[in-house]
């Protein structure tokens, strides 16, 4: 009855609904034998012939997945692709960095259909009480003796810093405890950094080097039981002190480039030797290290070790005490006072067992390398760039609440409210990240990818939000001396962004160039299965990621016409709204990444215009998602709405114009005029979102500018100390506090002038007579004046005398001597 009921359908409404079936379909990616059946069953029902269905049939019969379709369809395609270098081919060193690490919720990003109920219950982590108890202990002590314009002025940490950090254990966080380390996780390691780095640059980098990539964590992951024993009680109490050499004069972010060898031989005892030259430079803390983490390329030309003549790059441990190595010397990074070094070594000679993991790891050093790497990135400078961002954010937020200009706090005024609210909603947005990114590394993951884009937009954000605060501090920014806390961030800056390979080659080489084929859920299986000739293999990958086009087609447009409606958010609420927009985009970006891989094959990767935009937008992705992780995880706080609003509505617009950027400038065969005409319009027309509103970024501005509870949790686990009268952010504080206090008393006194009762004066007289007039009180006049002095200490610049200028102006530029505090320590 029903089918007769169907098949009595007008043909206008018969072919809507066959339309509707077929969208169905294809919106979630049914699989082609779920396809045959649904839709051959609704034709059959609305009336279609039988001969008709057949016909329609027969073709789609090839499609599914049988030895035939491999055997007619894609071993053709497949020899066609390998001809004309569709794929590209991918080089043992490639295939080694893009094996490293792991995919995590980039994986669902990429996809077009992410399932936002798993990611936002992927963990964001507190720390362990005895994390907890590090941080507020050793680590707020350390801090508290560590004077950072001192460290300035002596080119170096003190002698009691130095001693404090070695007898608590600050260079063995990560090293188990059976060794002697914390066995901190990932979120503890990265709290510390990130405390230490809001109380000096120099501190912070000087403890997260040795807890990076370097002898330690290799020793972990890759020692011999021997070396494990040796070295890492060693390095855990600081009786080591570890470097780890690796980028060169001609090998910077292509570590592969590298010219430094070791050559293996037998000396006259009888015993495998190494024997090892090298030229490095920029390598942290190699002045005073005692033992030398070295990337080096083995070869081994008498075939010791039977593995072949040239083994590749490989990593030892090298003590420095050698004959043959020169350190001692020092780099002048932008005059940042941290142990940053050349190091030389000249047919130095050590034995086999030097090498990490001993004859096993020789040739394994590049992997070594890359899934440290993979990890590494996601921990140390985020922890930093974390810290100057969230400095930034309470440094000028109680600046602008204490600073006034005609008459008014400056805060008040919309153009530095519009600086303020970029830096308090990046300070938001950077924490939530960094905690998400943790809570992966925590389980032992290590999303390359993600913390590529860690790396990358951490230190590019704390930029934006360090140059919005020299803006809004003004000349309280630019006038170096103890009460400055930010003109050795805006220094240092460009360090960050330059380490642990050069911002521009993360963003536009790894964020998408290895994320399109990591996170890809067919491109990697597809290109390795055409290198091993694995038909079975690229028929299963050729078709799965077929489908996952025509899905990803499917869902763009639906999403793109109903406006993301159509995604199903895991919540709703205020942000439910955000979850349809991220999944809109992801559909988006997921199409036109297979569109720009089918388009331009192995040239993708060297339109870097190109990969940096779909990088921004998968970077977008991910700190959208960061952002509603956190807004759940802290229990849905209404007043942190305004920051999730400013975040996700920048996130959208950017990812809207890395889009427009896409359509106007990559070029199709045939179709270009249609991705810069009817597509670009229609993006232009519909896009994901607009530029965060001025009224939420004045929320976000207010919000600094107010003691209390929100703006302690925006900027949880920074160096504080209230306590200490004479350090620059107590006085700030302080001041900040009573001229809250004192503005009840000011808008008292404000209202008697608008009533006439009293008359315009200067600000010492007019307080007089609202006094004499019974208008305010004697402890209301005296706060008032407590809080004018205040105000005014706090925003004093520091001067000296010509002597004093010109002693630290020698301290500067004069020439470093081997023999320093550490030496003394």
């Amino acid at each position: 009855m029903i089918c007769s009921f169907l098949a009595d359908l007008p043909t206008s409404i018969a072919i809507l609904s066959t339309l509707a079936v077929i969208c169905i379909l294809g919106f979630n990616g049914a699989p082609i034998l779920l396809w045959t059946m649904g839709l051959g069953a609704w034709l059959w029902a609305i009336g279609t012939p039988l001969w008709l269905l057949i016909i329609l049939a027969i073709p789609t019969a090839f499609f599914l997945p049988t030895p035939l379709r491999a055997k007619v369809l894609t071993n053709p395609l497949m020899q066609w692709m390998k001809k004309i270098g569709f794929l590209p081919a991918i080089s043992d060193t490639e295939r080694t960095a893009i094996d490293a690490g792991t995919v995590w919720v980039d994986g669902d990003l990429f996809s077009g259909k992410p399932n936002f109920r798993k990611l936002m219950n992927e963990p964001y982590p507190e720390l362990s009480e005895e994390e907890q108890a590090f941080v507020n202990g050793p680590t707020e002590e350390v801090c508290r003796i560590t004077d950072d314009w001192d460290v300035w002025q002596r080119r170096d940490l003190s002698p009691q810093t130095w001693d404090f950090l070695k007898k608590n254990g600050f260079f063995g966080l990560i090293i188990p405890k059976e060794y002697g380390g914390h066995g901190f996780s990932a979120a503890g390691n990265s709290a510390i950094v990130k405390k230490l780095s809001s109380a000096s640059g120099a501190l912070g980098i000087s403890v997260m080097v040795p807890n990076s990539l370097g002898p330690a964590e290799l020793l972990m992951h890759y020692g011999t039981k021997e070396q494990k024993n040796e070295y890492l009680p060693k390095l855990a109490s600081g009786e080591e002190m570890p470097a780890f050499a690796l980028t060169e004069p001609g090998a910077g972010s292509d570590a592969a480039a590298m010219t430094s060898t070791g050559v293996l031989f037998k000396g006259d005892d009888g015993e495998i030797h190494l024997r090892l030259n090298w030229d490095k430079r920029y390598i942290s803390l190699a002045g005073i290290a005692t033992v030398l983490g070295l990337a080096f390329k083995l070869s081994d030309p008498d075939q010791l070790l039977g593995k072949g003549k040239e083994l590749g790059i490989t990593c030892a441990l090298v003590p420095t005490t050698l004959p043959g190595i020169t350190i001692g010397e020092r780099h002048d990074p932008l005059g940042v006072p941290f142990w940053n070094c050349p190091t030389i070594g000249k047919d130095v000679v050590v034995g086999l067992d030097a090498i990490i993991g001993g004859a096993e790891g020789a040739g394994e050093g590049w992997r070594m390398l890359m899934e440290c790497l993979a990890a590494g990135r996601g921990i140390s400078l985020p922890a930093s760039a974390t810290a100057g961002t969230l400095g930034a954010a309470r440094l000028t937020g109680a600046y602008s609440a204490v600073r006034k200009q005609f008459g008014l706090a400056i805060g008040r005024f919309e153009g530095i409210e519009e600086p303020m609210a970029r830096i308090g909603a990046s300070a938001y947005r950077l924490e939530a990240a960094r905690r998400y990114t943790c809570g992966a590394l925590n389980q032992g993951k290590k999303p390359a990818v993600v913390t590529a884009m860690a790396k990358y937009h951490f230190t590019e954000t704390m930029r934006s939000a360090t140059n919005d605060a020299m803006d809004v501090l003004g000349g309280a920014g630019i006038s170096r001396g103890p009460r400055n806390m930010i003109a050795h961030g805006y220094i240092g800056i460009p360090i960050m962004i330059t380490v642990e390979g050069a911002n521009i080659l993360t963003r536009t080489l790894m964020i998408f160039g290895q994320g399109a084929i990591r996170c890809h859920p067919y491109a990697y299986k597809e290109i390795s299965a055409m290198q091993a000739d694995d038909l079975k293999g690229f028929d299963k990958a050729f078709w799965g990621h077929t489908g996952h086009v025509v899905q990803n087609t499917f869902r763009t447009v639906l999403l793109s016409i109903s406006r993301g409606w159509l995604a199903r958010p895991p919540v709703s609420g205020p942000t439910a709204q955000y979850y349809r927009k991220l999944a809109w985009a992801s559909a988006s970006f997921a199409l036109m990444a297979d569109v720009a891989m089918a388009s331009l094959g192995g040239d993708l990767k060297r339109k870097e215009k190109l990969t940096g935009r779909f990088a921004d937008i998968f970077s977008w992705l991910y700190f959208g998602t960061a952002v509603l992780r956190r807004y759940e995880a802290e229990g849905r706080r209404a007043e942190d709405l305004p920051f999730v609003h400013w975040n996700m509505r920048e996130a959208l617009s950017r990812m809207q114009e890395a889009f427009d950027g896409i359509y106007a400038n990559m070029k199709l065969p045939v179709a270009s005029w249609l991705l810069r005409g009817p597509i670009a319009l229609w993006s232009r027309l519909n896009p994901f979102g607009a530029s965060p509103s001025d009224k939420i970024g004045g929320k976000i501005a207010q919000a600094l500018q107010v003691p209390g509870e929100q703006r302690e949790a925006l900027t949880t686990g920074l160096f504080m100390p209230t306590d200490l009268p004479d350090h620059q952010f107590a006085r700030l504080e302080r001041a900040m506090k009573l001229s809250t206090e004192a503005n009840a008393v000011t808008r008292k006194i404000g209202a008697a002038i608008k009533a006439k009762k009293l008359e315009k004066a200067r600000p010492a007289a007019l307080v007089e007579k609202a006094l004499e007039e019974g208008i305010i009180t004697m402890e209301e006049a005296q706060l008032l004046q407590e809080a004018e002095a205040a105000r005014a200490d706090a925003v004093a610049v520091d001067s000296f005398t010509q002597a004093e200028y010109l002693r630290s102006a020698k301290a500067a530029t004069s020439k470093p001597d081997r023999q320093e505090s550490m030496i003394e320590a």
